[in-house]
């Protein structure tokens, strides 16, 4: 996947919304590091890192003993990943520029890692196992692979429901699915990892719901803003159902009553045999 590839951009709009995502999602990817035993002076990969967010974080936990690599293919998110990682004072976290599609490549003589996470990558890949495979060739045996991704992602909608939601929902699997990615990769994950030589240690679902004034639903506020106008330059959906969906929008984060399911983020934790 090029970096002109990305349905999502890398712009100053993404990498905004990218750093509240995570801060949404941090506590549950904190709780998966340490069910899967992350500790100080491990070595991790962080895979399709984005702009580091996450790096940053499991770079604290593995601690400058320690050593955190950050893989994606945008040139700007490397790069600002590497300036957040000099300006935080963290030596032990280092970004290169690659295809997670080919680990190989990106990571050079880099010694096995302990433990491996990718967190909303796998779904926008055109080839899942091909990344699994490299994942799991980079992991010494024993380590851990740690999964955040989705499954059922059309079950995402508004209550009461609303047509604009449903159709700029529906638009945006078509916007992955065009480009080879699936937003319902989790279904077909632990095939994948028993395939290439892991057994599930560990398998939930989070699923959350926002209501008009809760911090989860600037989540899915900021994603529709910043996305649903892509998908209407796209030709994926008309702009008048994108104005409706924002003036929708608007009702809720206004309103008492209404709220919203939101993508539910399977989380899976495998070790390598």
């Amino acid at each position: 996947m090029s970096e002109r590839e990305y349905v999502l951009g890398t712009g100053a709009d993404e990498l905004a919304r990218l750093g509240q995502q995570h801060r949404l999602w941090s506590d549950a990817a904190v709780a998966a590091w340490r069910r899967a035993r992350l500790t100080p002076g491990q070595r991790v990969l962080d895979v399709g890192c984005g702009p580091g967010f996450a790096a940053f974080d499991l770079a604290q936990l593995a601690t400058p003993s320690g050593a955190v690599v950050g893989i994606d293919e945008s040139t700007n998110f490397v790069t600002y990943g590497g300036y957040e990682a000099q300006r935080r004072g963290l030596p032990q976290l280092r970004f290169a520029v690659g295809d997670v599609h080919d680990l190989d490549a990106a990571l050079g003589g880099e010694p096995p890692f302990d433990l491996a996470y990718a967190r909303w990558v796998l779904c926008f890949v055109r080839d899942p196992g091909a990344v699994v495979q490299g994942v799991v060739d980079h992991l010494r045996p024993g380590g851990r692979f740690v999964v955040h991704d989705y499954f059922n992602y059309g079950a995402m909608t508004t209550a009461p429901r609303r047509r604009s939601h449903d159709l700029a929902v529906a638009a945006t699997i078509r916007s992955w699915r065009a480009r080879g990615g699936d937003p319902d990769i989790v279904g077909r994950l632990p095939a994948l990892l028993r395939a290439h030589g892991c057994e599930i240690e560990h398998l939930e679902a989070h699923q959350r719901v926002a209501r008009g004034g809760d911090t989860m639903f600037a989540w899915l506020d900021t994603w529709w803003r910043t996305f649903a106008p892509k998908l209407v330059t796209m030709g994926l959906l008309a702009a008048a159902d994108c104005a409706e969906l924002l003036a929708d929008l608007t009702a809720i984060r206004d309103g008492e009553d209404d709220f919203v399911q939101c993508p539910t983020v399977y989380e899976v934790i495998a070790r390598k045999r």
